[in-house]
């Protein structure tokens, strides 16, 4: 199988990624942590010239970043906890994602069922004057009524989605007519969905290692590696560790940007400065199977309040239904899986919306948890924990203060909180913090720059299927390049590049995959792991589409790019198999050839 070199693609493996860092271990800036946040502040100080590297002790998206709700969102519900400053800027940064992300990120039409009028009333101004719950009580409509007119309120300026809407009990079942007989009032608005987080946040990396080639240092002046941590701090600079390996050499920088999340305090701990910084919450989802379900969503959100007081959400995707969200205090010395409780507690809350839809374990084709980055909350309730964000700066001095190539302390800035929606805000927020520390100004501005394949996207379904039909050839029908289109968005052309540079052959378990789009993956995505193409770089685990002899395939495919061997195909085939039954309870019986 010949791997031509495309224009524009330069080889970039996994391995590549950490000998960039090896061959030149320092930098002004170390980031530590590949969630969106870091990798935004990473595409950020990139762009204003800024020699950055960043590590990621798993693979980009793999914590919390990737086990969201798949939303972009305002927040509707932190008004009632009076966070203004916070839902205004998710407002707009939605806005601008619709804008600047349009192969990612969709309007998403957003429903609520509402069973009271004026429930909540009194109960809300005492939530929004004391940050405490109280006993649940259910909003009723006015109260709705209210959040939404704020809402349209900040949606005011660069506005993208339409106002709001209300429905009384007989023409809400006539749109939905699997709502629950009991409603009073639905509510329509739009916010926006994200249904490739994962995908939209290599987009970032990559648009920021683009940004730093060509700087005159070598391997350019943005370098990014995924399964390399942090293992302690010394007179050497950080120590890190090449997790595939188990090699471990020194890195130093001026400034070291902690964008670990939940982890932030025991990243903190390695590097020897005690903090008390995170108190996060795990959030559990399930993805369902069920015709039923879907059709009763009829494209749109279900998005509500619960008996118990939480905002949950039913939310279709493709063909599936994404049902979520949890919201517990997380304990950071387990790893964060969905059980059985939150299971039956996600059943429970379709059947207060759908009492006829029943729902069966048996429908679930993957299920995924992760812990929400949120500030110590030691009196709230984990739902009206702030999901605002704040950056904490502390200088690195005394006997094991760290030498950084200008001959001081390192300064270390930790980020406490963020959500999806306001990466940008917030990597530009960081961006700035660290260009004041380096004594920089800003040059470039994000808020209007196009993100990877969201560049020249088609703005309509006429101009997506246009653009396809334009992309089609031998071995490229129709539903192929679709697939590359909502895959890679205009990189796409890239990629067919690619595969049209060879001889390919289409892989037997899925119609989504080639031999060569799999190389070319291995090539310029640093893969780690058979797994990171089955959650991250692809949307099949999500949709319950893993086989067995998806397995084997997938693995011999990788094998000649990655350099693996007979073991190393088959120690990456019972990884794949333990990880998907392990934390997304996907069935291993089903994955063997």
């Amino acid at each position: 199988m010949g791997h031509n070199r495309i224009s524009g693609t330069s080889q970039h493996t996994q391995r590549d990624s950490v000998v960039a860092l090896q061959e030149r271990p320092s930098a002004k800036v170390l980031i530590i942590g590949g969630g969106i946040n870091g990798v935004g502040t990473f595409r950020d100080l990139a762009l204003q010239g800024v020699d950055v590297a960043l590590v990621e002790r798993g693979d980009y998206c793999q914590g919390a970043s990737g086990a969201s709700s798949h939303m972009i969102h305002g927040g509707i519900r932190y008004l009632e906890n009076g966070e203004f400053r916070l839902v205004q800027e998710s407002v707009v940064e939605r806005n601008r994602l619709l804008r600047i992300a349009p192969h990612y990120v969709k309007p998403l039409q957003t429903t609520i069922p509402i069973f009271s009028t004026f429930s909540g009333i009194l109960s809300a101004p005492m939530r929004f004057l004391t940050h405490k719950q109280g006993k649940p009580k259910e909003r009723g409509a006015f109260l709705i009524k209210v959040g939404l007119s704020m809402y349209d309120f900040f949606s005011r300026d660069g506005g993208s989605v339409p106002r709001h809407q209300f429905r009384g009990r007989t023409k809400a079942l006539a749109e939905l007519p699997k709502l629950h007989s009991g409603i009073k009032y639905a509510a329509t608005y739009f916010d926006a969905s994200v249904h490739n987080p994962e995908r939209l946040t290599l987009d970032v990396l990559q648009d920021g290692e683009k940004a730093g080639r060509g700087g005159g240092l070598p391997g350019g002046s943005a370098r990014a590696s995924n399964y390399v941590s942090l293992v302690s701090m010394g007179s050497d600079g950080v120590r890190l560790r090449d997790e595939l390996t188990g090699k471990e050499f020194d890195f130093q920088a001026d400034v070291i940007v902690n964008t670990t999340g939940a982890w932030v305090d025991l990243t903190n701990q390695a590097m020897g400065a005690v903090s008390k910084f995170m108190g996060g919450t795990k959030g559990s989802h399930i993805v369902l199977d069920h015709p039923e379900l879907l059709a009763a969503c009829n494209g749109r959100e279900i998005f509500f309040e619960h008996t118990d007081g939480r905002i949950v959400l039913i939310y279709p995707m493709g063909d599936r239904v994404l049902v979520g969200t949890t919201d517990v205090d997380a304990d950071m010395s387990e790893d964060a899986v969905c059980t059985d409780e939150e299971i039956d507690y996600f059943f429970d809350l379709v059947g207060h919306v759908f009492p006829t839809i029943k729902v069966e374990r048996e429908q679930i084709v993957y299920s995924f948890a992760g812990v929400r980055p949120l500030p110590r909350h030691d009196e709230t309730q984990p739902g009206f924990v702030s999901r605002d964000y704040r950056i904490e700066r502390s200088v690195r001095t005394g006997g094991d203060a760290v030498p950084t190539p200008g001959g001081k302390a390192a300064v270390v800035l930790s980020l406490v909180g963020g959500k999806w929606t306001t990466f940008r805000a917030l990597a530009e927020h960081m961006s700035n913090d660290v260009l004041r520390e380096l004594g920089m100004e800003r040059k470039v501005s994000t808020a209007k720059l196009a993100i990877g394949g969201g560049a020249g996207f088609p703005a309509s379904e006429q101009g997506e299927q246009e653009w396809i039909k334009k992309h089609m050839g031998p071995g490229l029908d129709a539903d192929r390049v679709a697939v590359l289109l909502t895959r890679y968005g205009t990189r796409a052309d890239a990629v067919i590049d690619y595969l049209n540079a060879g001889h390919d052959t289409p892989l037997r378990s899925t119609r989504e995959l080639s031999v060569r789009e799999l190389a070319f993956m291995a090539e310029h995505e640093q893969i780690g792991h058979l797994v990171d193409v089955l959650i991250r770089r692809t949307s099949l685990a999500f949709r319950g589409l893993v086989t067995g002899e998806l397995l084997n395939e997938i693995a011999a495919a990788l094998a000649e790019p990655l350099g693996w061997d007979a073991a190393a195909r088959e120690a990456e085939i019972r990884h794949a198999q333990e990880v998907l039954q392990r934390f997304h309870k996907v069935d291993v019986h089903s994955l063997v050839a």
